[in-house]
């Protein structure tokens, strides 16, 4: 992203990382959220049909802290799927790790979203009590599992609307999005799909309610 891009999506991602933003203030600074993200990746890939070598496909791989490293592996892969990226979950010797695949100003869209994504799930999982009886570990997961399934339904919204506003754009994205995943195919030839977790907890509800006001890196919001 530009110098002035970035410091704009930065100080708007600290905003809503700090814990005495409000929910409501969260959903303010979601009006324009995705907008502005998923605007430059469009702009971007316009610019790249002229110069292909000015936003190559590139991977890179991103370690996943414990605890609930699967469940945050999961956010992750739900962050770069709208943005054209793709995401191979590498779980060896009790480390998780996702490699990623993308268009460069792809990756730099994702990492940075899903960078604050997980500061403000910390905050909203810390501020969700656990159901008497209900074991901790479960509800948690149940919650992340709520949370990135709202993140990927306003993210996809988001992206496919700059697509549209853009003449041309939408056929630009499957071609790139087709060098992403040829890109990967070429990296793991034989790779496996994952099965479907089962989820326990009764956090789901929560956590996508929490997703839905979760800031995503857009518009400009005064505090009152």
């Amino acid at each position: 992203m530009s110098d002035a891009l970035l410091a704009r999506v930065r100080k708007l991602l600290a905003m809503a990382e700090d814990p005495a933003c409000t929910p409501g203030e969260a959903e303010a600074f979601t009006a324009k959220a995705a907008e502005l993200i998923a605007k430059y990746g469009v702009d971007q890939a316009m610019l790249a049909v002229a110069d292909p070598a000015a936003d190559p496909v590139g991977d890179r791989v991103v370690t996943v802290e414990p605890p609930y490293a699967r469940d945050k592996s999961g956010l992750l892969a739900a962050v770069a799927a709208p943005m054209r990226c793709r995401v191979v979950l590498l779980e060896r010797r009790g480390q998780t790790r996702s490699h990623l695949f993308g268009h460069r100003a792809d990756l730099e869209r994702v990492e940075l979203l899903f960078t604050s994504l997980l500061v403000q799930a910390a905050h909203g999982i810390a501020a969700s009590p656990v159901p008497p009886g209900e074991h901790v570990a479960a509800y948690r997961r149940s919650w992340m599992a709520g949370y990135t399934q709202a993140i990927s339904v306003r993210l996809w919204a988001a992206e496919r609307s700059a697509a549209a506003e853009t003449p041309g754009a939408e056929l630009v994205l499957v071609d790139r999005t087709g060098l992403v995943e040829r890109r990967r195919d070429q990296t793991y030839p034989r790779l496996a799909r994952m099965r479907p977790r089962r989820l326990q907890g009764s956090g789901m509800v929560r956590g996508y309610q929490a997703g839905e006001t979760a800031h995503l890196g857009g518009g400009e919001v005064t505090r009152s």
